[in-house]
C-alpha cells in the first residue's frame, strides 16, 4: 500500500470569510492560522500548502481579554540607532486594527518559507466590506466567540 502524498496540483483552495466581532483575538487567530495552513483537511500534509485563503472582516470589534487592551505592547525597532518603539495596544487598535489581526494570524504560522508564503492568504479588513465578491466566499465559524 502506498502512502498518499498531495502534490502542489492537487490542492484545491477555496476563500472562507470571518466575521471577527466580539471573538477574542487569540481564538480567532488560532483557528485561522489552521484553515490558511490547511489543518481542517483530510489530506492535510505540514511540507506542502494545502491551506485556504482567509477574509477577515469587522477587525475593529475584535476583544482582548483581560487588562491586554491597556498592558499589552507592540514594540518594533526603525533599524536606526535608538529606534526602539512601542506602542500600546489600545492605540494600535483604534489606529490599524487590521495590522493587529494580521499579525496575531502570523503569529501562528511556521517560520519558514511556506509559513511566509501562507501569510499571503490573509485579508484584513476594519469594516464589513471588502473587494472579494468575486471569490464567493464560504462563511467560516469561529467557536468560542462573546456574540
Amino acid at each position: 500500500m502506498k502512502t498518499f502524498m498531495p502534490k502542489k496540483a492537487d490542492v484545491e483552495s477555496k476563500w472562507w470569510i470571518v466575521d471577527a466581532s466580539g471573538i477574542p483575538l487569540g481564538r480567532l487567530a488560532s483557528q485561522v492560522a489552521a484553515v490558511i495552513r490547511g489543518k481542517n483537511k483530510p489530506t492535510y500534509t505540514p511540507s506542502t500548502d494545502m491551506g485556504d485563503y482567509v477574509i477577515v472582516i469587522n477587525c475593529d470589534n475584535v476583544v482582548l481579554t483581560g487588562n491586554k487592551i491597556n498592558q499589552k505592547v507592540y514594540k518594533y525597532h526603525t533599524l536606526y540607532p535608538g529606534g526602539d518603539k512601542e506602542i500600546k495596544y489600545d492605540k494600535l487598535m483604534r489606529e490599524k486594527s487590521d495590522f493587529v489581526v494580521a499579525k496575531a494570524i502570523k503569529g501562528m504560522l511556521p517560520k519558514n518559507k511556506l509559513g511566509r508564503h501562507m501569510q499571503k492568504k490573509i485579508r484584513t479588513y476594519k469594516g464589513a466590506e471588502h473587494p472579494h465578491e468575486a471569490q464567493n466566499p464560504q462563511v467560516l465559524e469561529v467557536k468560542g466567540g462573546r456574540r
